[in-house]
């Protein structure tokens, strides 16, 4: 692992243990050359995968590039980071057991509103306004009153 501070590659670890979502170790390393001290996650990668975008270009599937995203959709929204990072997580395992390296991005997209649908509704809205492109106010409104049929539905299915 490259040294953050001076590019040294002659990192050591110092700690390592789970992270709070066990899906994950945490390890605390600290370089010999510089002694600066830093903290690297490592992870469960399945597979390498690729996303196909909507021009036909393919791009390495980037987890920080989905979970910037979230970021931007649940931004002032009390949701708990230990739910979103969950459901990233089950983002990405959907991905990797799905068979295929390349994978369309209007499949990644299609799982994050269902994500995003059970965990915040007004974050569903603003991912929904980027991700399908709303032109008018009346796309808010159409997903708005969708969102507002989902719960109707809820209610009457639970007081049944």
């Amino acid at each position: 692992m490259r040294c953050p501070y001076c590019g040294s590659l002659e990192t050591q670890v110092k700690d390592s243990r789970p992270a709070e979502d066990a899906a994950s170790i945490r390890r605390r390393r600290v370089c010999p050359d510089c002694a600066g001290r830093f903290t690297t996650f490592e992870r469960v990668q399945l597979r390498d995968l690729v996303v196909i975008k909507k021009s036909g270009r393919r791009v390495p599937f980037e987890r920080e590039k989905l979970m910037r995203s979230l970021d931007v959709a649940l931004r002032k929204r009390p949701v708990e980071p230990e739910r979103v990072e969950r459901m990233i997580n089950g983002i990405v395992r959907q991905l990797e057991s799905l068979g295929e390296a390349e994978i369309p991005s209007e499949q990644i997209g299609e799982l994050v509103m269902e994500g995003l649908r059970a965990l915040d509704g007004v974050a569903y809205v603003r991912f929904a306004s980027v991700y399908k492109n709303f032109t008018e106010a009346r796309d808010f409104g159409a997903i708005v009153d969708e969102l507002a049929g989902d719960d109707a539905d809820s209610i009457a299915a639970g007081g049944a």
